[in-house]
């Protein structure tokens, strides 16, 4: 099915031309943004009205082709100082109208400029709220943005995308996670010394955590609890990052043997996954996800409601408003938090151990600022599993 006119032969099509491909044969036709050629990935829609360069730059987005619900997409073009790391990671990107101006006085280069530095095929002129729905109607599914020598005939392009690979069961955290192993000191008096798992994490996150007092030693994805023991640390934390959960066994592996260490333990949005995982419990793939700053959830201890910042396709499959077994053997666990939209899992909390997760970001780059004290939290339970210890 095609949303527009018929295309014209390839030897009259324009250099800006650019399509949209789904997987269920659907082609949008807009123009070129950003790099020209060919993108492969997960087509996914963002629902935030603000915080674009957080987005590209979350390394969770790896493999996907974001769609942008906010119809103006732009104006206030890109800084640095706002990136969450040294680069744009989605495979491709797509906007209703791209700002043809940038007006802030803190940009640095318009926002098509750096996705085209940085790779990242675009395509504007599209009716992004009409994609949204057909990706709610159908699910997630793989999709191709192809412009420039990229763009050919219909049924070559709807090839492309459906011999690329699925989602589900892929690894991507060796696409996103650092290499080798780097230190950050605290800021004010140390606390000690927290291991972070790097499977995709975000600038900002690390920030919060050097601001708690923890002297940081950032991991690569493939390390080995004895690895990861060596620095000695006082707790371990996962981060964000891309992928199915269920294709990433050596972390759940390393994460099992880190609580058997007893070492307190936070997990974000992968990091959730994952240590439901490590619990014994399954991970599923969502029909569209959740992806945005605008996403309810409940604190079920407290009641409270929050909105929190997510990116995520796959969740926890647990029992809501019950005390759980651990399959693995880790005692007591609860689901500490779900979202008010669907009642998907969004945190966990170990009752027997000290750990505990969120499936949503609370470093809040771009979001709101709700769930932010998580991160006092895991220092007030690092203090207290110190003090026992004493």
């Amino acid at each position: 099915m095609t949303e527009s006119a018929s295309s014209a032969p390839a030897a009259l099509r324009r250099a800006q031309d650019a399509a949209l491909v789904l997987e269920d044969g659907t082609i949008y036709r807009g123009s070129a943004y950003g790099a020209t050629g060919q993108a492969l990935g997960e087509a996914v829609f963002a629902t935030g009205m603000t915080g674009y360069q957080e987005t590209l730059t979350d390394p969770s987005y790896a493999g996907q082709i974001v769609v942008q619900t906010s119809p103006h997409i732009g104006i206030t073009g890109v800084t640095s100082e706002d990136d969450e790391s040294a680069r744009m990671w989605p495979s491709g990107y797509v906007v209703r109208t791209a700002s043809r101006i940038t007006s802030n006085w803190r940009a640095e280069e318009p926002l098509g400029a750096q996705l085209e530095r940085d790779g990242v095929v675009g395509i504007a002129g599209v009716d992004t709220r009409a994609i949204t729905r057909r990706i709610r109607d159908v699910g997630a599914m793989r999709a191709g943005v192809f412009s420039g020598e990229a763009l050919t005939d219909d049924a070559a392009m709807l090839a492309v995308v459906r011999e690329s690979p699925q989602m589900a069961g892929r690894s991507l955290a060796a696409t996103v996670s650092t290499t080798e192993p780097y230190a950050l000191p605290a800021e004010g008096e140390s606390i000690g010394t927290l291991a972070v798992l790097d499977l995709g994490i975000k600038g900002s996150t690390l920030k919060y955590l050097q601001q708690q007092g923890f002297d940081l030693v950032v991991l690569p994805q493939d390390s080995t609890l004895e690895q990861v023991l060596a620095h000695e640390p006082v707790a371990a934390f996962y981060s964000n990052g891309p992928g199915d959960p269920a294709a990433s066994g050596s972390q759940v592996e390393l994460l099992q043997g880190l609580l058997r260490a007893e070492l307190p333990f936070f997990g974000i949005c992968f990091g959730n996954q994952l240590l439901g995982r490590a619990l014994g419990f399954g991970t599923y793939k969502l029909p569209f996800g959740h992806r945005g700053i605008n996403q309810p959830v409940l604190d079920v201890a407290t009641g409270r409601v929050e909105i929190t910042s997510q990116n995520h396709g796959f969740a926890v499959d647990a029992a809501i408003g019950e005390q759980l077994e651990s399959p693995a053997g880790f005692g007591r666990v609860e689901v500490s938090h779900y979202s008010l939209n669907d009642r998907v899992v969004e945190g966990l909390r170990a009752l027997d151990i000290p750990a505990f997760s969120v499936q949503y970001h609370p470093e809040s780059a771009a979001g709101p600022n709700d769930a932010h004290h998580m991160f006092g939290q895991f220092r007030d339970l690092v203090i207290a599993k110190k003090g026992a210890q004493a």
